[in-house]
C-alpha cells in the first residue's frame, strides 16, 4: 500500500469483461521528463495487457490437445467399465 505519495497511472480497460475488468500500471515519476509521450505510454500499456492475456489463454491447438485427452480417458473409463460389467454378469 502507498501511503502520502500521489502516483500517476494509466487504467487500461478490457473490451471483453468477462476475462478481466481492467488493468491498471502505474507510471514511473521521471518518465515524463525524458521525454515520453502520453500516446507512448497508453500504447505500452495495451500491449502488455494484450501479451500477458495473450500468455494467460490457452490457444486452440492446446484446447484440442485437452479435447483429445479427455475423449481417449472416456474411452478408456467406457471400456474398462463395459469389461467390469462382462466380468460380473460371467460372460
Amino acid at each position: 500500500m502507498v501511503r502520502g505519495t500521489s502516483r500517476r497511472v494509466v487504467v487500461v480497460r478490457s473490451p471483453d469483461p468477462k476475462i478481466f475488468e481492467e488493468a491498471i500500471f502505474i507510471i514511473r515519476e521521471d518518465l515524463f521528463h525524458r521525454g515520453a509521450s502520453a500516446e507512448s505510454v497508453l500504447a505500452e500499456a495495451r500491449r502488455a495487457a494484450g501479451s500477458y492475456l495473450h500468455a494467460a489463454t490457452p490457444s486452440r491447438r492446446g484446447r484440442r490437445r485437452m479435447a483429445k485427452a479427455l475423449y481417449a480417458g472416456l474411452g478408456g473409463l467406457a471400456a474398462g467399465l463395459a469389461w467390469l460389467a462382462f466380468r460380473l454378469v460371467g460372460v
